[in-house]
């Protein structure tokens, strides 16, 4: 960690901690080597004393928040002594009613009395850089914030207990060991002997690089687990798109018509599929148009497709094929794409199906492309859908797994240089090269290996990760 991150700022830090809303209850958090004097002076307990230096740590206290003779609010105060506390630094959280009003009054207070306004996420900050936590825990606070359904949920629990960290330290570990007895035998040949280790050195590695390429492969699964498929639905005009996520969101949150170019701007919802989470984005209908304001909602339909993780072409199963149909599947080559025959219950005018569907994308017999008979008047086919989204995305299990799942960006990549940097070791090796060739990749696995439980650490990256946070955490 640099010098800078070491020299911690000595400012005592305030903020609200709770939602910036009128509510019930809101929470002032005050930390810092001077929380409980400053607090001290705008406190006075049930008994008219300025006594917080009396208040036992670890309690509630009862009593008024003043500014001078005039009673501001009735609190409960905590006090969490250092270095038991969140931050490790004298804590004063300060229980006041939730008005908005009362509570920047009462911070108002504290920055009068000597606090500085808190940076976002500077308390988990502190957390960090006085030792209490790792950045891999310090992600998860946020993580669990912020989480959208029980996956990344849990996943961000496990992270907070440290499972991911201890995975971390127990391969740098096993690696810094390895850098110990070169740089020995290096210094003192006559005590330690290098005859046989590259092949020793070679077979350690090994399970070392499976380990990590078994994290890396649980990202892509754990990222769309966590953060949701950005889902495009598609198709021409009156196939059934608006309907389809209406029946999504078991709301009618899209104008259903027989008047083909309803949908003309783009129409986005967040749904669930069990514990999978789409975010849905209808489109206009594709097709020609000498409409002005359709070109644009197509245009647009275009482009979405182009950023989608899934694409939903839905079908009019009753309708020819055309020109059209073909331009949409060109603009769904190379995308994960679900194709929904709908309105199967007029079940007599059926002109589309699943075989006619394949040849049109021409699908090999062994090439996976998920077709379903829908009928988004009678809700029939979300089951279906599910499963295929399951079975695109997550190899059909739609339980996790694992019990470590990399779900950050941050970490995967650091998790792919040093998964790179070993197998140079191992090539290094390989090509008969000298001990110091070795040390160099391993070094540097080490590293990118630390700076993910955040040992190794720029100033830069410390403000990016906190720079996210929310004001008062």
């Amino acid at each position: 960690m640099s010098t800078v991150l070491n020299n911690l700022n000595n400012d005592t830090i305030c903020a609200i901690a709770t939602a910036m809303s009128d509510a019930g209850i809101g929470i002032i958090r005050v930390s810092g080597k001077d929380a409980v004097s400053i607090c001290n002076e705008i406190y006075i307990s049930g008994s008219n004393k300025h006594d917080l230096f009396d208040h036992e740590a670890n309690t509630i206290k009862y009593g008024y928040i003043c500014d001078g003779e005039n009673i501001v609010d009735e609190v409960m105060i905590s006090y969490m002594k250092a270095p038991h506390s969140y931050t490790k630094e004298d804590v004063i959280e300060i229980n006041s009613h939730g008005g908005m009003l009362i509570m920047n009054q009462i911070l108002q207070l504290l920055l009068d009395h000597g606090c500085r306004l808190a940076e976002p996420g500077e308390f988990t900050k502190r957390a960090f850089l006085n030792g209490r936590i790792d950045l891999t825990k310090a992600e998860a606070i946020m993580d669990i914030i912020s989480a959208q359904n029980n996956f990344a949920l849990e996943s961000s629990r496990r992270q907070l207990q440290g499972k991911i960290s201890n995975k971390i330290k127990e391969i740098r570990k096993k690696i810094l060991y390895q850098m110990a007895f070169i740089e020995s035998a290096l210094d003192d040949p006559e005590n330690y002997d290098l005859d046989g280790f590259p092949d020793r050195l070679k077979e350690i590695i090994k399970p070392i690089i499976s380990d990590i390429d078994r994290l890396v492969s649980t990202a892509d699964e754990g990222k769309i687990r966590k953060d949701g498929i950005k889902t495009v639905i598609v198709g021409k005009p009156n196939a059934g798109k608006s309907s389809l996520l209406n029946a999504l969101t078991g709301d009618e949150r899209a104008i259903v018509t027989d008047i083909a170019g309803t949908t003309r701007d783009i129409i986005e919802e967040t749904v669930r599929l069990g514990d999978i989470v789409l975010h849905v984005i209808d489109t206009a209908g594709i097709r020609n148009t000498d409409d002005v304001i359709e070109k644009i909602g197509v245009d647009k339909a275009k482009s979405k497709v182009e950023e989608a993780d899934l694409v939903l072409y839905i079908m009019d199963s009753t309708s020819d094929t055309d020109d059209e149909d073909k331009e949409i599947i060109s603009l769904c080559k190379d995308k994960k794409t679900i194709v929904l025959l709908n309105k199967n219950d007029l079940s007599d005018d059926i002109k589309i199906t699943e075989d006619i569907v394949r040849m049109l994308f021409s699908c090999s017999s062994d090439e996976y492309l998920p077709v379903i008979s829908t009928s988004m008047l009678k809700g029939q086919g979300i089951d279906e859908l599910k499963d295929a989204v399951s079975k695109l995305f997550l190899n059909g299990d739609i339980v996790p797994k694992q019990e470590i799942y990399i779900t950050n960006l941050r970490h995967k990549d650091l998790l792919r240089q040093a998964y790179d940097s070993l197998n140079l070791v191992i090539d290094s090796i390989d090509k008969n090269l000298s001990e110091d060739f070795f040390t160099v990749d391993l070094t540097n696995a080490y590293a990118s290996l630390g700076e993910i439980i955040g040992e190794e650490v720029g100033d830069d990256l410390v403000e990016e990760i906190f720079s996210k946070f929310c004001m008062g955490k």
